[in-house]
C-alpha cells in the first residue's frame, strides 16, 4: 500500500508498474496512453482510463442526437 502521487494524504492500491507510482481514485488516468507499455493488459489503471473515455464518448454522441 502507498500514498498518491498527486495526494500524498490518500493511502491506496493502485500502482502504476511503468513509473512505479501510486494513484488514487480521482488520479487514476494512464499518463502515456499513446505510448508503449508492456503492463497495458494486465493494467487496472488503463482499464478504468478506457471505460472513462468510452462513457465520455457516449455522453457526448448522447447530447449530438437530442
Amino acid at each position: 500500500m502507498g500514498r498518491c502521487t498527486n495526494h500524498p494524504d490518500r493511502e491506496t492500491t493502485t500502482m502504476c508498474m511503468k513509473h512505479e507510482i501510486y494513484l488514487c481514485e480521482d488520479c487514476l488516468t494512464c499518463r502515456d496512453p499513446e505510448i508503449y507499455c508492456k503492463h497495458r493488459t494486465s493494467c487496472p489503471i488503463w482499464f478504468v482510463h478506457k471505460e472513462r473515455r468510452r462513457a465520455e464518448r457516449k455522453e457526448r454522441e448522447r447530447e449530438g442526437k437530442e
